[in-house]
C-alpha cells in the first residue's frame, strides 16, 4: 500500500510539473487590437489606466498613439497613469510628460470624471489589473466611470485582463 501510495504521489509531482511548465499564453483585451482598432478610428479617445496598461511592454497609451488613435486625454488612478505615486499619496492632475496628454487624476477629491472632463471625448477605454482584493480600488473606478459614460451617453470599452489571482481565495470571511 505504501508503494502504492508513493507512486501516486510521485505521480502527481510529474503531472504537475509538466503541468505548470506548459506555456499557456492568455491574450488580453488589450492585446487583442484587431478587434477593437476598428472602434477607435475617426474617435477622440480617453483611456483610464495605470502602469498595468500595456501592449506587450509598452504602455497602451502609447502603443495606440504609434497606431494612430487620437488619444485625446489619461485618467489616471491611484499611483497615476505610469504608476509613480506611493500608496495614498495625492496625484494632481497634469500633463502626462511622453506622449504631452492631459493626465487627469481619479484619485483624491475627484472620483470619477466630471461633464466638462468628458466634452472632447467620444469613447472611453477602461484597461487596469485588478487582483480581486478588496483593498484595491480599482473596480470602485471602474463603477464610477461606468457611471460617468451612462450620464454622458459615451461609449465605453473595456479591456480584459484575467484576474493573475484566479484561482487563490485566501484571508478572512466578511460577516
Amino acid at each position: 500500500m505504501n508503494l502504492l501510495r508513493s507512486s501516486i504521489w510521485i505521480l502527481a509531482l510529474v503531472l504537475s510539473v509538466i503541468v505548470s511548465s506548459a506555456q499557456i499564453r492568455i491574450k488580453t483585451g488589450a492585446e487583442q487590437t484587431e478587434k477593437y482598432l476598428p472602434l477607435l478610428k475617426g474617435k477622440r479617445v480617453a483611456i483610464v489606466a495605470n502602469q498595468t496598461s500595456i501592449i506587450g511592454k509598452t504602455s497602451l497609451v502609447d502603443s495606440l498613439k504609434t497606431l494612430g488613435i487620437n488619444v485625446v486625454k489619461i485618467f489616471g488612478p491611484e499611483h497615476g497613469f505610469r504608476g509613480t505615486a506611493s500608496a495614498g499619496a495625492v496625484v494632481a492632475d497634469s500633463t502626462d510628460a511622453k506622449t504631452g496628454i492631459r493626465e487627469i487624476s481619479l484619485y483624491g477629491k475627484k472620483s470619477k470624471p466630471s461633464k466638462a472632463d468628458l466634452a472632447d471625448v467620444d469613447l472611453v477605454i477602461f484597461d487596469i489589473q485588478d487582483v480581486g482584493a478588496r483593498f484595491y480600488t480599482y473596480i470602485n473606478l471602474l463603477a464610477k466611470v461606468m457611471e460617468s459614460c451612462a450620464e454622458n451617453n459615451l461609449e465605453l470599452l473595456i479591456l480584459d485582463r484575467p484576474n493573475p489571482n484566479g484561482y487563490c481565495v485566501d484571508g478572512p470571511i466578511l460577516d
